[in-house]
């Protein structure tokens, strides 16, 4: 094998006709030049060139493998050209839809170390209420809370953890108050209500379990709807994923064991491999793996109350 900057230097002389003039056109020394040269034809065991009072001319040897290294040459920029493009690509914008719970909570560190790991990309996070059209490029990311997430055609994406919604207080709550067992006791319980894109899903579960009249207050976002949870204002029903990370909060009741909801990361099909794009969903969905593993190991906070 040989060097690559011995190469650079035969393909330079051979152009230029001297090593002096090699050597400025490479940014080195004539001693440098002429001595790459000399190596590369060690290295080869082929003179390429003869050295003549007037400069250096090419041998037989060096003219039928001057085509062959300009190819080599050749192959090296289009190499280069594509690492940079790739580098290139992983600069820029990515942007991200999620709800406003998610945002606030599990995936402000996220967001932290991604830009510490790739510093040229840019998040742009939105929180909208409405679910964003992947297809249409109103986001390029989708972190969503589904059963099965619909959106067009086109749509690509996993389930990466479970992630039951179900029924929290706070410490200080389920220390001064008795632990509803049946749905008449859940009745006497005060319910916080809202939470932006939250209460659909809220909404739901209080209708399931015919809880609607015992919402006292509602919040216009999930910020205020945890609050006013921590706070001990009352109950309310989250996503089990946020809520049981949080040392202030404790789980009234288990899911029911059909509740089949997760968290899915999605893009559209013409974006999956842009590079700042797949960086984005594989450092997304590492991380939250990841905590999904070390939640397992530390049960949510019981009731404290008798």
């Amino acid at each position: 094998m040989f060097d690559w900057n011995d190469l650079r230097s035969f393909l330079a002389v051979a152009e230029t006709g001297s090593t002096l003039a090699a050597g400025r056109a490479l940014k080195v020394s004539q001693t440098t030049a002429a001595r790459r040269v000399a190596a590369l034809e060690q290295a080869l065991g082929v003179t390429l060139f003869d050295r003549r009072q007037a400069g250096y001319a090419l041998t037989a040897a060096g003219e039928s493998l001057l085509q062959q290294a300009r190819a080599v040459e050749a192959a090296a920029g289009a190499f280069a050209d594509a690492a940079a493009s790739q580098s290139r690509d992983l600069r820029g914008t990515v942007r991200l839809t999620t709800l406003e719970i998610y945002a606030v909570t599990i995936l402000t560190p996220i967001l932290r170390d991604l830009h510490e790991a790739y510093p040229e990309i840019r998040i742009e996070l939105d929180t909208s209420e409405e679910v964003r059209d992947l297809g249409s490029g109103q986001a390029d990311v989708a972190l969503r809370g589904s059963k099965a997430p619909t959106g067009g055609g086109g749509l690509v994406g996993r389930r990466i953890v479970a992630d039951p919604w179900t029924l929290y207080c706070s410490r200080g709550y389920a220390a001064s108050h008795p632990r509803p067992r049946t749905r008449d006791e859940l009745r006497k319980h005060v319910f916080i209500g809202g939470g932006g894109s939250v209460w659909p899903r809220y909404q739901a579960w209080l209708r399931q379990y015919d809880l609607e009249e015992a919402v006292a207050m509602h919040h216009g976002s999930a910020i205020g709807l945890l609050a006013a949870i921590r706070d001990g204002f009352g109950l309310a029903v989250l996503p089990s994923f946020v809520a049981d990370r949080d040392p202030d909060l404790v789980r009234c009741l288990d899911p029911v064991a059909d509740d089949t909801h997760g968290l899915w990361l999605m893009t559209h099909e013409r974006l999956r491999h842009m590079p700042r794009v797949r960086a984005v969903l594989d450092f997304l969905a590492d991380r939250l793996t990841g905590m999904a593993r070390e939640e397992s190991r530390q049960p949510p906070a019981a009731w404290l109350a008798a």
